[in-house]
């Protein structure tokens, strides 16, 4: 007999894992992590695929459960209650560590779009090899988001903690939320005012209102354009304002 929802909620799973979130995350993100993944695992997709089913049904579970404040509460009881005697008995033990932290670097436009990623774990103590995990990364993940992957043999019980940050590029630097680039402009603009156009971090061109007399320097906002904030949103692009001084010399005269 399949897994209903409630029994699915119960038993020895863990519904954050399962969407591959934090327990942190917020019901946006449990939402987002569910679109993006039962997309992928849905059965019209894989017609026949009994493992997409199962798939299908702990994403259901994990959706149903995580996305009512009550059920979650409760699951979260559930939850502590369980690890803990493991919890307990990892302390008193003297086995190899499990659990992994790793910082994963992504492109500014990465946040916003989402992106795949693939993680690699070697370690010395695991006799079957290199472990690789794709992780999925849903689109409005905000910067500094942690990602818990389970780890199989001989490492049950552990997980990878993936924290995802911006890489540093060329043309943005990030700060938060918030996305930083430079505007070169002519002195004529700089004098006049105007609009110029820049483009964003998901690659889309922007209209940027320079006003009279703009200082070299100056910091134009453009709200709504940086990356995503961890509680839904985005930030803000700060765009600096750079032009060229037009300075000459010539020799003064009766010399």
């Amino acid at each position: 007999m399949p897994l209903t929802s409630r029994a699915l909620e119960t038993a020895d799973t863990d519904h954050y894992a399962t969407l591959g979130l934090d327990r942190r995350c917020t019901t946006a993100q449990i939402r987002a992590a569910y679109r993006v993944l039962s997309k992928r695992h849905h059965p019209d997709v894989n017609p026949g695929s009994p493992e997409a089913l199962a798939q299908m049904q702990a994403l259901n579970a994990a959706h149903d459960t995580l996305c009512d404040p009550a059920r979650r509460r409760a699951y979260d009881r559930d939850l502590d209650a369980s690890t803990a005697p493991a919890k307990a008995r990892e302390r008193e033990s003297a086995k190899i560590e499990r659990n992994i932290s790793h910082d994963a670097r992504l492109r500014p436009e990465d946040f916003v779009r989402g992106a795949m990623i693939e993680v690699r774990v070697t370690d010395p103590a695991n006799s079957n090899g290199t472990e690789i995990f794709q992780l999925e990364i849903p689109p409005g993940t905000a910067p500094g988001e942690r990602f818990r992957l389970p780890r199989a043999e001989p490492f049950v019980g552990g997980t990878v903690t993936v924290r995802v940050k911006a890489a540093p590029g060329f043309r943005f630097k990030v700060s938060g939320s918030d996305a930083r680039c430079d505007l070169r402009i002519s002195p004529q603009r700089a004098k006049q005012g105007g609009s110029e156009m820049t483009q964003g971090i998901t690659g889309g061109m922007l209209r940027v209102q320079i006003p009279p007399g703009v200082g070299r320097g100056a910091v134009l906002r453009i709200s709504g354009e940086g990356l995503p904030k961890p509680r839904g949103g985005r930030g803000d692009l700060l765009v600096r304002i750079t032009y060229r001084l037009d300075v000459r010399s010539s020799r003064a005269s009766g010399r």
